[in-house]
């Protein structure tokens, strides 16, 4: 079977169910597990947010998109030199991979016949059924099933131990500049690891949010967590917030409890790792609980400079 994947999370799912060797092409985003790297690249990215800073991301992506112009571009002639069985795609927001209608325009242009999945995940449990529907449609039902029952045995885990905890206050930031509450499942995994998401609405899309609100918020920790970056870019561009009137004053920064996290591999990314991001969410929330050690390439601990959570 050939399989294309066409974001970065279904690509973790192909080849966390095995089927690595029958990916055919991914995007120049996919990055892990390193394999996927070595792929054909079939959709390639318009923009290179790694020489850009985050408002000019930010104006870029909002002129494209109101102009009716795409952010991604498919090569076509990777699809007719390996023709699909199955494209794996997504609808929930054209911001972070090629928008549904140029892939079925593409696919009708191409004459080939295949299955296109359209993955739009509403919470953590929707992303394990997108788990259960790739795997249906490449025929690995089962490995699928043994996957997904897995992902939920670690999600009760954390649930489970987390009943009880106090609530503490969390504001998660997806962006900087213009500043974002993080959305969709991020509240809900806030919520699994004993916090409560003070900005962001579980279930829904991320939201603009205003410095007034976070002053009045006053949240008890913040995650630093930009869309697509890791956590080297959510310290360096970290100026953007601390420059900001009345940072110093909030009680997050006052106790020592900012931290940033690789956003893209474990908060963006509706793939198997968000239960990875959630385990690492309960150890900074709940570290009591949960204990302190974190690989600190996953998450750092701001303040006077930057260290790791366990010490």
């Amino acid at each position: 079977m050939r399989v294309y994947s066409f974001l970065p999370s279904a690509t973790e799912m192909v080849y966390a169910l095995g089927l690595g060797d029958q990916l055919c092409g991914v995007t120049n985003e996919c990055d892990y597990p390193p394999d996927a790297r070595s792929k054909p690249v079939v959709v390639q990215s318009l923009l290179d947010p790694t020489t850009m800073r985050q408002d000019e991301i930010d104006w870029r992506v909002v002129d494209d998109m109101s102009h009716g112009h795409g952010l991604y571009r498919i090569n076509r002639d990777v699809l007719l030199k390996y023709r699909p069985d199955v494209i794996i795609t997504q609808e929930l927001c054209d911001v972070c991979s090629v928008s549904l209608r140029d892939v079925l325009k593409t696919v009708s242009e191409l004459s080939t016949q295949c299955t296109v999945l359209s993955l739009k995940p509403g919470g953590l449990e929707g992303m394990l059924q997108d788990i259960l529907t790739v795997g249906a449609a490449c025929g690995v039902k089962e490995k699928a099933e043994e996957l997904t029952d897995s992902l939920r045995r670690r999600i009760a885990a954390i649930r489970d131990a987390a009943v009880g905890l106090p609530r503490r206050r969390v504001f998660c930031v997806e962006w900087y500049d213009p500043l974002f509450a993080a959305g969709h499942w991020v509240p809900e995994m806030v919520a699994l690891a004993g916090g409560l998401e003070v900005l962001g609405r579980p279930g829904e899309v991320s939201r603009r949010a205003s410095w007034p609100e976070v002053i009045r918020a006053d949240p008890e920790l913040i995650l630093l967590i930009p869309c697509g970056f890791g956590a080297d870019r959510a310290v360096s561009d970290a100026e953007l917030l601390t420059r900001l009137e009345g940072w110093d004053e909030l009680k997050a920064v006052r106790d020592g409890e900012v931290y940033a996290a690789d956003g893209s591999a474990y908060f963006s990314r509706p793939g198997p790792r968000l239960v990875d991001g959630l385990e690492l969410l309960a150890k900074v929330i709940h570290p009591e609980v949960f204990g302190r050690e974190v690989d600190p390439r996953r998450v750092v601990r701001l303040g006077a400079r930057t260290y790791d959570v366990s010490t």
